[in-house]
């Protein structure tokens, strides 16, 4: 039996594979584009376990052969567009919409057709975006109020997994990720907003000077604390939820994340903020901080990584990689 998995080279959905193959899946890996060189390499262990399709989301085909070819027992649905900035939005609003949305719907009805077990959605902090950190840990009680494209799509998509769930007989999770960071980030054609982290530690490595700019505090998630979250989902025994959220649970301060920074990457040169804005008004406020009590009372998930740790791990596979991007 197989999992299927969308989006599988991409940054977050590239480490899942790494992770299921760790633990014994078959997989199919549905993307619209082919592995490079540097995904191969990445997977290489894990060659054997994982079946690459080059295929669209959004073309019936392409899913109804899979699922003629394949018994899938379980889907990880990773596959969107992160426009991350609103010009991106303009330009290319109908695609946005068309992947983010109607590509859920279509691998929804793939599940429902072929009676899979279990069917995760992979969601996105972004669905609270106008929590502020001040307001405490966000919880998946929360009242949602998305605005952007992909935050609108992404809580959508939450309600039509939740659905077709409900309707066609099949468990169903949704797993909302909050602030990411780590080995296999870089820009594609389906992925422009990079995070904080992909930055600087490009930065240092270039020998360029970093320049913080005033944050509230954030969540900073080592990705393989995130991966390891997803398939702690799909393989559960019972699901008691189909909502979780997927982070560190732990708002990072500016001067907090400096610190560590500093002692993980001490060749990195930052330039001294000027006194006055210290007291600024911050523009981009964080998505909050997300509370992980859920997943760890119905799961008993605990992230691994702390920051340092978690920087550190990015670090060393930045340099055996010689990726300066």
């Amino acid at each position: 039996m197989y999992t299927l998995v969308t989006g599988g080279t991409g940054f977050v959905i590239s480490n899942l594979l790494r992770e299921l193959g760790i633990h014994g899946h078959q997989i199919i890996s549905l993307d619209v584009t082919p592995p490079d060189s540097m995904v191969n390499d990445y997977l290489k262990p894990w060659a054997e376990q994982v079946h690459w399709i080059e295929g669209d989301v959004l073309s019936s085909t392409v899913l109804n052969d899979i699922a003629m070819k394949y018994p899938i027992k379980r889907i990880v649905h990773g596959a969107a567009i992160t426009p991350g900035r609103g010009d991106i939005e303009v330009k290319r609003s109908r695609q946005i919409v068309d992947i983010n949305l109607q590509g859920t719907v279509n691998l929804l009805e793939l599940a429902s057709q072929i009676r899979v077990e279990r069917f995760v959605y992979v969601s996105s902090s972004a669905v609270y975006w106008k929590a502020s950190s001040s307001e405490g840990p966000q919880t998946e009680a929360t009242p949602l109020e998305p605005h952007g494209l992909y935050s609108v799509t992404k809580y959508v998509s939450e309600l039509l997994t939740r659905r077709y769930g409900e309707l066609h007989g099949f468990e169903v999770a949704s797993v909302r990720l909050g602030g990411p960071y780590g080995p296999m980030e870089r820009v594609t054609g389906h992925r422009t907003n990079m995070s904080q982290l992909y930055q600087w530690t490009g930065q240092a490595i270039r020998g360029e000077t970093i320049t913080p700019e005033p944050q509230e505090p954030r969540d900073y998630t080592y990705v393989g604390d995130i991966v390891a979250g997803i398939r702690t989902v799909l393989d559960a025994s019972v699901l008691p939820n189909d909502v979780y959220n997927l982070a560190s649970g732990v708002g990072i301060s500016l001067d907090e994340l400096l610190l560590a920074f500093e002692k993980v990457v001490p060749e990195a040169k930052f330039s001294k903020s000027p006194p006055a804005q210290r007291g600024s008004r911050i523009e981009n406020l964080s998505r909050g901080i997300l509370s992980i009590d859920l997943i760890k009372d119905d799961l008993g998930f605990e992230p691994q990584y702390d920051l340092q740790s978690g920087l550190s791990s990015y670090m060393q596979w930045r340099k055996e990689y010689q990726f300066s991007n």
